[in-house]
């Protein structure tokens, strides 16, 4: 009989004996750099030490870090960042837990080329911390679709893995086929922003709009670079009339490295 274990290991009702007999078989190993780690599903200390969480004042709209100026100025109210009031998003607010960078950008690759999904759990539990305000609202959570072709080459979505994940988590239902991808667009490495955001016309479809008329909807995606996607997606979703359109990411480019993204 074969023996999950990963999912055995980090089961809260799998025997203690099964589990410490796991870890002595198994010793658990670091998500980005295969380093012991001290847990299944977990970091080495060099690799959590290397993860920039955002924190503090972020941007109402994209989830960018504010620098320290802006916020002290902003006080309690919600603040805007220069890029997004240069090129306004189509969602309406949004967050990401860390910065596309070190182990999370490892983490953001193993998950979405190596097959690894186990990174998803603790991926997702620190998207649900940074999107705690964002979750407190949502009615329904949609994570950014492949195209069926990409589907099948790739096995699974990455964006469907933390989705469910997060809604383990938070309790909020996900539906992972309201949104479709209906075109089958080229790769965004290397694209501008304007290039982004036309390649990604008319790539995505609704299959049922009633679902979402009055609701408030969270788009889950892994990675955000310049926001295109996303903002494809909340286009798509705008006209069956949710309520709001959040977004929630577990990592995000910096606006300075958008140029130098290209493994996304």
């Amino acid at each position: 009989m074969m023996i999950d274990r990963s999912a055995a290991k980090a089961s809260p009702i799998a025997p203690r004996w099964l589990r410490a007999g796991l870890d002595a078989l198994y010793p658990p190993t670091c998500l980005a750099c295969e380093a012991p780690a001290e847990a299944v599903g977990g970091l080495c200390a060099e690799c959590w030490r290397g993860v920039e969480f955002i924190a503090g004042r972020v941007c109402d709209r994209c989830g960018a870090p504010l620098v320290h100026e802006d916020a002290e100025a902003a006080g309690t109210a919600a603040l805007t960042c220069d890029g997004c009031a240069r090129w306004p998003p189509a969602w309406d607010r949004g967050r990401a837990a860390a910065r596309y960078a070190a182990a999370a950008r490892t983490l953001c690759l193993v998950l979405k080329h190596a097959d690894r999904t186990e990174a998803a759990p603790p991926m997702a539990r620190w998207m649900a911390r940074a999107g705690a305000p964002l979750l407190a609202e949502a009615d329904l959570l949609i994570p950014i679709p492949l195209h069926w072709t990409r589907r099948i080459r790739r096995r699974f979505n990455q964006s469907a893995e933390l989705a469910r994940a997060v809604s383990r988590l938070s309790r909020v239902p996900v539906d992972g086929g309201l949104l479709r991808r209906v075109r089958r667009t080229a790769s965004q490495d290397g694209k501008n922003r304007a290039q982004r955001v036309d390649n990604l016309r008319a790539a995505f479809q609704v299959r049922d709009g009633r679902r979402l008329e009055g609701a408030t909807v969270l788009l889950i995606d892994d990675v955000m670079t310049t926001g295109a996607t996303l903002s494809a997606a909340a286009e798509t979703l705008r006209p069956h009339r949710p309520r709001a359109i959040h977004a929630l990411c577990f990592a995000r480019v910096s606006r300075e490295e958008e140029g130098l993204a290209r493994d996304l």
